[in-house]
């Protein structure tokens, strides 16, 4: 029998549920039919990331950065190259600290780009500091 996972739609946030073996199929959500995966990051406000964060499977790496922070600026280009690697076994996520204050703060979030990885709604890691494409695949890879 296959495990069935939860997968928050990254366009309606409806949640899906499908067997692990289609997760690399190009499955759609079943509410809005987009595709659950689309090879970049997800960016999402503190509300939508709380769904995200307790109502999926996937585990979450999450890009938390500003508008402003020249290091979160150039670390974009690759966290959106991670994604297309990383995705579907991680969701990628970026959060801005500028419009999600209170959930930076109570995560703690006190220098960006702060990365941290999330399993099952609890925090399994966090590297603060700008990395590289290969950097971060390496990163979420080791403690994923």
């Amino acid at each position: 029998m296959s495990q069935s996972l939860h997968v928050v739609c990254p366009q309606c946030d409806a949640v899906n549920r499908l067997p692990a073996e289609r997760l690399a199929a190009a499955p759609k959500c079943g509410q809005c039919h987009a595709p659950l995966f689309s090879g970049q990051p997800l960016a999402l406000d503190a509300a939508r990331f709380e769904r995200h964060l307790t109502r999926s499977d996937l585990p979450l790496l999450v890009d938390f950065w500003a508008p402003w922070c020249g290091p979160c600026q150039m670390m974009a280009p690759a966290f959106a190259a991670a994604a297309g690697r990383l995705e579907p076994r991680l969701r990628l996520i970026k959060i801005n600290t500028e419009t999600a204050q209170q959930l930076a703060g109570r995560l703690g979030i006190r220098s960006i780009p702060t990365l941290i990885l999330f399993r099952h709604g609890t925090e399994v890691a966090r590297q603060a500091g700008a990395m590289d494409a290969a950097g971060i695949e390496h990163w979420a890879r080791h403690h994923g």
